[in-house]
């Protein structure tokens, strides 16, 4: 290949939801090097589709492979031919379950193309067989990439020694642009001028442990401070959640915002960002937060303790300890620890700029083609 002719690149993903993974490729399409990389965007299942716009708006073409589920093998045809029929050199793909039949539909149908794998999560929390597909076709991979030094310490001896971490970034300067929105959004989630908004971004899934997030908001709440609680997301446990919510009596301190396409919105009007996960690869909104000097207040897991510096920019406690959760929001309430953390906070948002993340990133590209950039 010429090294002055771009590269063709395909994403490829389960869906085009508003899942960190897939805000990332949004991140990516916003600042990735179009006078060297043309990018395309490929999804599996029909209806996860919030991002397509963002994409399309940044001029990366999307289609979709309309199977019912990974497991349908509809998509996998339909994959491989249009990998042939658009010439693409690096299928890139972003969903454990379809990138291990993607690794191996792509190198048997058309062999010259690349593949690389972006791994956003810790192997044992996938399901046992998407974990072992994922382990048996990992050495298919050209190339791989880790979002955190953690995800990648969770994989086998030979897929950790292929696997390269890297910090993935997002829009400084549009995420930014957001607090103009913050008297706004702070009066539509009922916080006055004196309260602490405390806001979770998570889907209603058994990794983000709402009930330990609801638990510590009682605890917190019950001491009188002047708090709001507030949380963003949707997922198959909603009907749970949302009667622990009851069951505890939070009312309208702990309003449950349900799906929301605004995350970044809801993040300029709050004080604190916080998670309650049991495990995480790199979260986006910790990276959103930071980028508005949002601190953060979250378990230690996962990627977190690799961003988040504990007593710096946020605070960091034991994973299924609602106790120590809501000893930590207590702390990063108070007006001085909060005023301190949040100057940590916006110090550690300029790390987190998309533009160096996919400088890396196409740089692998480069290498598994035996490009060389000059």
């Amino acid at each position: 290949m010429s090294p002055s002719a771009k590269l063709r690149v395909l994403w490829l993903s389960k869906g085009l939801g508003l899942g960190g993974a897939e805000r990332l490729l949004a991140e990516h399409a916003g600042v990735g090097d179009r006078d060297r990389f043309e990018y395309e965007a490929a999804y599996l299942v029909p209806g996860l589709d919030h991002l397509v716009a963002d994409l399309e708006a940044h001029a990366v073409r999307v289609r979709c492979l309309g199977a019912a589920h990974d497991a349908d093998p509809r998509w996998v045809g339909r994959l491989v031919r249009l990998v042939r029929a658009g010439r693409f050199d690096v299928v890139h793909a972003h969903s454990p379950l379809s990138a291990s039949v993607a690794r191996l539909a792509v190198r048997a149908g058309a062999p010259s193309v690349r593949v690389v794998y972006t791994e956003h999560n810790r192997w044992p929390s996938y399901h046992p067989l998407t974990r072992g597909a994922n382990r048996c076709t990992y050495g298919a991979n050209h190339a791989a990439i880790a979002v955190s030094a953690d995800v990648r310490d969770s994989m086998g001896r030979r897929a950790r020694a292929r696997t390269e971490v890297i910090h993935h970034g997002v829009d400084l300067r549009a995420i930014r642009a957001w607090r103009t929105k913050r008297a706004a959004t702070r009066t539509e989630l009922g916080a006055g001028p004196d309260d602490v908004l405390a806001l979770t971004i998570a889907n209603y899934r058994p990794n983000k442990r709402y009930p330990d997030l609801l638990a510590a908001a009682r605890a917190v709440l019950d001491d009188g401070p002047p708090i709001r609680f507030a949380a963003a997301g949707h997922g198959p446990l909603e009907a749970e959640v949302r009667a622990e919510h009851a069951r505890l009596g939070l009312g309208d301190r702990f309003s449950l915002l349900g799906h929301r396409d605004d995350a970044i919105r809801l993040l300029a009007g709050a004080d604190l960002f916080v998670l309650a996960s049991g495990h995480e690869g790199l979260p986006v909104a910790v990276m959103e937060a930071f980028a508005l000097g949002v601190p953060v207040v979250a378990t230690r897991v996962g990627g977190l303790p690799e961003v988040v510096t504990d007593g710096v920019d946020g605070l960091l406690v034991p994973p299924g300890d609602p106790a120590a959760l809501a000893a930590a929001i207590r702390r990063a309430s108070g007006p001085e620890e909060r005023a301190r953390l949040a100057v940590g906070a916006a110090a550690a948002g300029d790390r987190f700029a998309a533009a160096p993340a996919v400088r890396r990133i196409e740089a692998v590209y480069d290498r598994v083609c035996a490009r060389e950039h000059r």
